[in-house]
């Protein structure tokens, strides 16, 4: 999706736990029809491991004529991440892909050195009306070695990431290693990134499984040692501790983080970089239509912002 530019992000609530480094409530936009809430980046805490940017998505349930109409638009020196749990978004980009992202599945964009991409809904759903959307959307920061890589595109499917299930838990693996079990999804950084679906009750272990953590409730409520998170709240954890939550309510999880990035990440619109004069460069590109485009979705663009 297309990120307006912000300088500094403005600060949200900031919480204080014994378990917890930090609770970040997500700043709120409605962009027509659905509702965004976005936990990073924050001007406290810019990045979880690779992580430089977490939006939920929804949920929603769009009328006739309505739906996900994001124009094409470019992005330097990220990966995104797509991963939903209900509803559809059409996927094209500047490597010719054309796909749907459906729930359970995980897009993964390299845009390296640049790659230009639009999502919407599909027509004859926005037609009809009662089509749904829920999930998030989050963007990787890419190692410096990394950042300008030719542009890649990877789609892998549900049943191709491991699901680990068991005393009111299910959950799915989406990007690295836990629970002993691994996901395909190849990314270049330390990085990990689950969905856990818990029933009331259930307990859920987090070993320390990298440098920086975090928990986001997607979902429901949960206790982590007396104190209860709700909805909407991004918790990060203090690195090297072990902690067990347990699900107030029927509740789902995102879990990520990875290791500690190689360094600082500038951000601006839809460009992320270690360099500013990077992002200079792919502001110009832009503007002046050196970026490659969208097969089959040419005729529109978002501008560069002023």
């Amino acid at each position: 999706m297309s990120f307006s530019p912000t300088p500094d992000p403005t600060p949200g609530d900031a919480l204080s736990c014994d378990a917890i480094e930090m609770v970040i409530v997500p700043r709120t936009h409605d962009l027509g029809g659905f509702t965004v809430r976005r936990a990073l980046p924050f001007a406290k805490r810019r990045m979880v491991g690779p992580f430089v940017f977490f939006d939920q998505m929804g949920p929603a349930v769009f009328k006739g004529g309505q739906g996900i109409d994001v124009r094409p638009h470019p992005h330097i020196g990220l990966s995104t991440v797509t991963y939903l749990f209900d509803g559809e978004i059409q996927h094209r980009d500047s490597l010719g892909t054309y796909l749907p992202v459906r729930p359970g599945e995980v897009n993964l964009m390299t845009a390296g050195r640049g790659i230009v991409h639009s999502e919407r809904t599909d027509p004859t759903q926005k037609a009809t009306g009662g089509h749904k959307l829920h999930g998030i959307q989050s963007w990787l920061a890419l190692p410096k070695t990394h950042e300008e890589v030719a542009p890649g595109f990877d789609h892998i499917a549900a049943d191709d990431l491991p699901i680990v299930k068991g005393d009111g838990k299910t959950i799915r693996v989406v990007i690295g290693e836990m629970y002993g079990v691994k996901a395909p999804t190849p990314v270049p950084w330390d990085t990990f990134y689950a969905d856990a679906i818990l029933e009331p009750g259930a307990k859920l272990p987090l070993d320390p499984v990298a440098e920086e953590r975090a928990i986001y409730v997607a979902m429901g409520e949960i206790d982590v040692q007396g104190d209860h998170f709700r909805e909407g709240q991004m918790l990060v954890l203090k690195p090297g501790d072990r902690l067990t939550l347990t699900a107030v309510t029927a509740a789902r999880l995102i879990l990520c983080g990875g290791a500690t990035m190689d360094g600082p990440r500038h951000i601006w619109w839809n460009f992320v970089s270690s360099s500013l004069e990077r992002i200079e460069q792919a502001k110009a590109d832009w503007k002046q239509k050196r970026f490659d485009t969208v097969p089959g979705d040419e005729e529109e663009f978002i501008p560069l912002p002023e």
